[in-house]
């Protein structure tokens, strides 16, 4: 069992192992050798819950990744040969094809099999019908598998298309796969007492697990260990989605991109010099960010100015226990010396590590480009020039910088503008049609139909909200920060600020006028166990788990904000957070970009 997956009242490792078990059990049914071959999105998440270690003992002697491409003749000795796949058409299509071509170069008696991750599906399986190879399949298996484990607060569905297929493709399976994980999370850890949420996603989302506790009723969910359910679409708070993080991890994943808690970094800057002399590295460095690390999950949430002094003092005390060994010491405490060095050969390790890291950071952030850039950002955040064509906007576009930044600043203006005047709007629209491409207008009209680009009506919504909720704070430490705006710096995120206040002793009540000013539905309701009975207050404990759904993708920063509303001395609230998908502005938007826009860079 991961260690870093373990501890709280919630304890993730359990997620893992009943997922561990399925996959084991699906592969026990396919006897003998085989080779597996995973569907490109699924090998990162899956691999974080059975390592390869574990799949070789189950006799996986062979993995692929599913391209296009035949795979190698040693796959034609193996007997099993294993798909893993999300239920996808265009994935189905290259599962025939390797069927097919499996079938034409063995001659050998071979078992073809797939796994669906995380449900069958009845139009892929007729698809694999009119494809000829439906019957070929020995096993057709469902791998339920809604949620990967990050960290011990920190599970993931990897939807990556969930924001566009709800609100742009209006495709509410995603809310299905999210009512399931919320199922089977309650399954493990008991009936959640009370619910709260707000927007049309999590409502949807509640009536769905309305629906699925009647068709369940017979099962006996164990005590309740989760106290609070807090459901957030997205579309809530849009501002977060795209505003550039400030904390260690949050600019390690804007920067370089963390994928299933591994992000790849330039190999030479880890190499000694000697080592580069002879032998130039190409390939990226692979490092795995979690908390199993203790001088990463140390920084991980701290706002970036506050990393450099705490690696500072790392390196002084790292130091000073090395020279420990000079001084006179007797057989005892030489012993005692030695069982702490592997531990602080470690440290040591990871201490040069995070500081090549953090020089990378910091090249990046002391740029002319991204301090301007943040400073438009936090000026919109602070509702200043938001009214009229922005002159940083325009020398971007006139300079054609990358797409990405430009459509981000423009969304981040129209949001804390609660819209733009429609002039404005249609100069922008027409100037990055002129620079960048007209086949672009798709992608501007699919910005308009979620509302991150919109036109503006009579109310400012984004102007109270700002002062009620206090969503901008002047002087606010970094370094020793008190309020959770410290990961922007000056903005604090609207979507943790409403789990502030669910948390605080009022909760949500007197935040009715609040509340309606942002879009969708408000949700408030409790949950009962079997017998009919409340079960808010049920459960007396000194500390409160709540659970937060981010529906649509959760960024970085969100989850440092968080953290650091349950690590306050003051806080009695455990709080974990599961999301369809981690997120930064530039996954978030190329998420609603049309594939026509190809070179997104220029």
């Amino acid at each position: 069992m991961a260690s870093h997956l373990s501890g709280g009242k919630v304890n993730v490792a359990l997620v893992q192992d009943e997922y561990k078990k399925d996959l084991l059990r699906l592969l026990s049914k396919c006897e003998g050798p085989k080779a597996i071959v995973w569907d490109k999105g699924l090998e990162g998440p899956v691999g974080l819950i059975a390592k390869y270690e574990l799949l070789r003992d189950n006799e996986v002697i062979k993995m692929f990744p599913m391209t296009g491409d035949r795979l190698p003749n040693v796959v034609a000795k193996i007997k099993n040969l294993i798909f893993i796949s999300r239920p996808k058409l265009s994935l189905m299509d290259l599962v025939a094809k390797h069927i097919h071509w499996e079938e034409q170069s063995s001659t050998n008696k071979r078992e073809f099999h797939l796994f669906f991750v995380p449900r069958r599906s009845k139009v892929c399986e007729k698809f694999l019908m009119t494809k000829g190879v439906f019957g070929t399949l020995t096993f057709i298996e469902e791998f339920a598998c809604n949620l990967f484990p990050f960290d011990s607060d920190l599970m993931s569905m990897e939807l990556e298309d969930a924001y566009k297929e709800y609100h742009l493709e209006n495709d509410p399976t995603c809310l299905y796969q999210v009512a399931e994980s919320v199922m089977g999370l309650q399954r493990l850890f008991g009936t959640i007492p009370a619910v709260y949420g707000k927007g049309a996603g999590a409502k949807h989302v509640c009536d769905l697990m309305h629906r699925m506790a009647r068709e369940r009723m017979g099962l006996e969910p164990p005590q309740p260990k989760i106290d609070r359910l807090l459901l957030l679409d997205r579309s809530v708070d849009l501002l977060t989605a795209l505003a550039t993080p400030l904390t260690y991890e949050g600019l390690i994943d804007e920067i370089f991109s963390i994928n299933n808690t591994t992000a790849r970094f330039p190999a030479e800057r880890f190499t000694k010099a000697d080592e580069m002399l002879s032998d130039m590295p190409t390939q990226k460095k692979k490092i795995i960010l979690n908390s199993a690390d203790e001088l990463f999950a140390e920084i991980r949430d701290k706002n970036f100015n506050a990393v450099g002094p705490t690696l500072s003092r790392k390196a002084r005390l790292i130091s000073s226990q090395f020279e420990e060994r000079h001084g006179e010491k007797t057989v005892q405490e030489m012993k005692q010396f030695v069982a702490r060095l592997p531990h602080m050969m470690a440290a040591k390790a990871s201490l040069a590590t995070h500081t090549t890291i953090a020089e990378l950071i910091k090249e990046l952030t002391d740029s002319d480009d991204f301090l301007e850039s943040l400073q438009t950002e936090q000026e919109f955040m602070n509702g200043i020039d938001t009214d009229r064509v922005h002159p940083y906007i325009e020398d971007c576009i006139a300079q054609k910088h990358p797409l990405l930044k430009v459509l981000k600043l423009l969304c981040m203006q129209s949001i804390t503008n609660s819209g733009m005047k429609a002039k404005v709007l249609d100069h922008y629209k027409r100037e990055i049609l002129q620079t960048y491409g007209f086949q672009h207008i798709l992608t501007l009209r699919n910005l308009e139909s979620v509302g991150l680009l919109r036109v503006q009506h009579s109310s400012r919504p984004y102007t109270i909200l700002r002062k009620m909720l206090r969503l901008t704070v002047e002087d606010e430490s970094e370094i020793t920060p008190t309020d959770i705006s410290y990961v922007h710096s000056v903005y604090a995120p609207l979507s943790v600020r409403l789990a502030q206040h669910l948390v605080s002793p009022g909760g949500w009540k007197g935040m009715q006028d609040i509340l309606g000013l942002l879009p969708g539905p408000t949700i408030e309701e409790t949950q009962l166990d079997k017998q009919g009975k409340d079960l808010v207050g049920t459960q007396p404990s000194q500390t409160e788990v709540v659970l937060v759904f981010f529906i649509g993708g959760c960024t970085f920063s969100e989850v440092s904000a968080l953290r650091f509303l349950s690590q306050r001395e003051d806080s009695n609230v455990e709080i974990v957070v599961c999301t369809t998908k981690l997120i930064n502005g530039g996954l978030f938007l190329k998420s609603l970009m049309e594939p026509l826009s190809i070179d997104i860079n220029n």
